[in-house]
This record gives structure tokens, sequence and C-alpha cells, in this order.
């Protein structure tokens, strides 16, 4: 009995203790806030204001859980997000009673299916394409669903781990991103795109500038198969990376070859690069210093710069041709980039990835320069769109994302992904089991392939490969579609 009473009296004193100390906390927010001026809202209505930012914080994960609609959300909804996660699981991706995708909103791809689809017994796996017919070390591509640019400083270390021995048994390729080459990167014996960005991070000299012996040092690692320039990427077009100085660690210091823990900032575009012939210079020092594919990677706003780029291939010789182009779109993402240009800044993938392809075309370059689409194709339905419009290959960087487990938090730019996937905070990685991601990742990849085939067959065809753009049509503001190569007639 006296050790219940005892038990009893510590609680009401805990209680009268807690709620003294709330009381002089709210008391002294209340001082604060009526002595403050940078806030009128606060000021006008103490501690009570407060709430506002609280509720407004709260308000994300509120529409996302609880009163978004399956198709509303953005950047990605929760339908494609569903998707996503039930190919990485390797779980069943049918559906029943019917699509909740509206199929009216002018812009909606619809594929046309044929009365004799291809039969099981026709298909065929995707064919592999070479890339880099005039390099001493030609590239044949296995997979025409492959891993996006996102460098290891974005990503956490365990990120890129779980992403690179996915893509190793899922026998696609991974870009490092422009944070230079990992040994990360290299874990599972995958192909690797080894990116340069504007800041040569891994292959600069002191001045910023592109160390060539560098530069053949990274890219002699037999698992390097092609180099990729980027000129700017979809979500910070015009803008150079951006990597929080929370985020680099000595590791990524020393990878990138850069102070630890300050912002890496870089340039908004390659100094040496000011007109088309500066940039097939710029291609051929690159293929010539590695003997592997080069090519670039762009976001398109203005197109004038595409016509004189292929006069000056025309004028050079097919060879002095990028091996391949990388179009980005606006929608593209990214770990930090300002919102102004996310919001306003480049041409979606829709207008731009037909435009590149119909330019190469009408140069009759398109068969030289093979084309990657990357930027917001994490669905069999977007990814077979681009190959319909003249892709050869797709890319996606938030689709594998989301097969880590990504869950759209929007905290990347914060180090405090609660995933563990772009943060190095080591407590938040703790989640990322890299065994069991990485088979989430190889069973993405896989799922994708499998299903881009499905869309093929449906359509008649094979392999993914044969999609062309009469087997795609675009619905219009009269309600009615129009075929693919009505709408960009070659």
């Amino acid at each position: 009995m006296d050790f219940t009473l005892s038990i009893l009296s510590f609680l009401a004193q805990l209680f009268v203790f807690l709620l003294g100390l709330g009381l002089v906390a709210v008391v002294t927010m209340y001082i604060v806030d009526i002595r403050q001026k940078s806030n009128a809202v606060r000021r006008n209505y103490p501690v009570i204001g407060r709430f506002r930012y609280l509720f407004e914080h709260l308000g994300e994960f509120f529409r996302q859980y609880f009163f978004a609609m399956d198709r509303e959300e953005m950047p990605f909804n929760r339908a494609e997000r569903n998707w996503a996660y039930r190919a990485a699981k390797g779980e069943s991706t049918t559906i029943g009673f019917g699509s909740t995708r509206d199929l009216r909103p002018v812009g909606t791809a619809l594929f046309v299916n044929c009365p004799y689809p291809t039969l099981a017994k026709d298909a065929r796996p995707t064919s592999t394409l070479e890339i880099g017919p005039y390099c001493e070390h030609p590239y044949t591509a296995p997979s025409v669903f492959n891993i996006s640019a996102m460098s290891y400083g974005a990503l956490s270390q365990k990120a890129v781990q779980a992403l690179a021995r996915g893509a190793g048994k899922a026998g696609c390729w991974i870009n490092t991103g422009e944070g230079g080459l990992s040994p990360f990167h290299l874990e599972g014996g995958g192909d690797v795109v080894f990116q340069i960005g504007t800041a040569k991070f891994g292959a600069q000299s002191p001045d910023g500038l592109l160390d060539e012996v560098k530069l053949a040092e990274t890219a002699s690692h037999p698992q390097v198969k092609m180099i990729e320039i980027k000129l700017s990427q979809g979500a910070k077009p015009g803008k150079g990376g951006m990597l929080p100085g929370a985020k680099v660690t000595e590791e990524i210091a020393r990878i990138r070859m850069i102070p630890v823990g300050q912002d890496a900032i870089s340039p908004n575009r390659h100094p040496e690069v000011n007109s088309a012939s500066d940039l097939l210079d710029l291609v051929s020092r690159v293929r010539g210093a590695t003997g592997k594919p080069t090519g670039i990677k762009a976001v398109i706003g203005a197109y004038g710069w595409l016509d004189d780029l292929c006069e000056e291939i025309k004028r050079r010789g097919p060879e002095s041709a990028p091996d391949f182009f990388t179009v980005d779109s606006a929608e593209g993402g990214t770990g930090a980039a300002p919102q102004t240009l996310m919001d306003f800044v480049g041409l979606p993938l829709r207008e731009s990835l037909p435009l590149v392809c119909a330019t190469l075309r009408r140069h009759e370059l398109k068969k030289r320069v093979a084309v990657i689409a990357s930027g917001k194709l994490i669905t069999p339905g977007e990814a077979a769109w681009a190959l319909c419009s003249g892709a050869d290959f797709v890319a996606s960087a938030r689709g594998f994302m989301f097969s880590l487990g990504c869950i759209q938090a929007l905290q990347c730019n914060n180090n405090t992904c609660p995933t563990g996937i772009t943060t190095h905070d080591t407590d938040l990685q703790k989640g990322l089991d890299i065994d069991d991601k990485s088979e989430r990742v190889y069973r993405y990849a896989k799922t994708m392939q499998k299903e881009l085939g499905t869309i093929s067959h449906s359509c008649g065809v094979p392999e993914p490969r044969l999609l062309r753009r009469m087997h795609c049509r675009i619905v219009q503001e009269n309600g009615m579609s129009k075929p693919l190569d009505e709408l960009y007639p070659d």
C-alpha cells in the first residue's frame, strides 16, 4: 500500500513539475512572440500563431496519405508510386474493376493495340544496340531501361551500393551523376556511365577545367562503358549542380576533390564551351582520352543550337558526332535546385524528345547518335511513349529511388530523408538494407522490361525497340486522339 502511495505521489509531483515547465514555456514563447517584429501572425496571436507553421508542415503528409486522390499528387501520384513499389517487391501489378487513369486530358498517351497481337512464341527479348561505332571501345548496351544520373553525395552510400548491385544483376547501366566515380558504383560488377558535370568532379584540374590524365585513369576501369558530358539537367536548366555542405563528407570531398563541409556549387555551364564547334571539340577530347563512347546530356529550351550542332557535325564528318544524346526534361528531379528553375524553365519531354529525334533525322544523324530519354519515366506506359517517340533507351532516376523505398517526403535537399536514401545521417541510413533493396532494384528493372514487352506485343511487334510513332496516339483538345506520326511527321 505504501509503495502504491509513493508511486502515486511521485506521479503527482511529476505532473505538477511538467505542468509548471509547460507554463514557463508558454509564457516564454508569449513574451518572445509579442516582442519580435519579423512575423506579424505570431505578434498578433502569440503562441497560438505558432500552430500555423506546424499545421502547414503536417499538411504535406496528411494530403499525401489521407486527402489526395490516387491520381492527384505531384510530382508523382500514388498510383504511379504504388506501381513502382509493387514491381520492386515482386508483387502482382494487376488491378481489378477498372483503371483510375483519366483518358480524357489533353496530352494523354494511348497505345493502339493490333488485331493480331504478337504470340508468346514470336516474342523476343529486347535487342542490344551498339553505341559509339567509331570508338576504340564501342559499347553494346544490353538493356533498354537503365538507371539515370544520381551522384554519390546526393544519394547515400547505401543507396548507391544497392542501386549498383541491383543494376549488375538486372544487366542495366548505372550513371554516376556529376559527383565522380565512387567505389560503390562499381559494386555488383555492372556497367557504369561516368558523367562529367560542369565542375568536372573527379576529372578536374586545379583551375576547374578538364584534366585528361585524371579522366583517362577513371575511364580505364573496365566497368566504365560510356562518358556523358552534362550540359544541363531538367530540374535546374542553366544552373550547375548543388550539393549542400552538410552532405560533403570527407569521403565525398575526396572523390570530388573539393573541401569538406562546403557547398559544392558547379558552374552553370562548361566555361570552355561557347559554340557547337567548342562542344564537338570537348566531345573529341573526352573520346580521345578514354577511347569510349562519349555523349551529351541537355534539357531542351532554345533549340536552334541543335541545327547548328548537326551542321557542324556534317562539316566535320559523322565520326565527330556525340555517340549519344540524353534528352532530359523540365519534369526532371534532383537533390536540390531553385524552385524558380524547377517550375518555369525548360521544355517538357513530351515536346522536346520528338523535337530532338526529328532534328537528328532531318540531318540524317539519327542512326549515328543514340537517343536516351530521361525525366519522369517511371512506368511502362511512359517508357513506351518515349520509345515510340524515337528514343533508343530510357533512363530513370526517381523510379529507381521508389524501388529503394523512397516515400516522396520531398526532403532530398535537407539531409533528413526518412528512408536513408538521400541522407548521410548514419542513424537514418540504418533502415536501408542493401541486400533487400538491391533485389528490389533488380525486380523493378526486370518488371519494367517485361511490361514494356507487354505493350509492344499488344501493338503487334515482337519487342520494345520496334515500337514506332504510329503505335501511339495523343488526346487533343477536342477529345479525339491523333497518332504521333501525324503530330510529329519525320
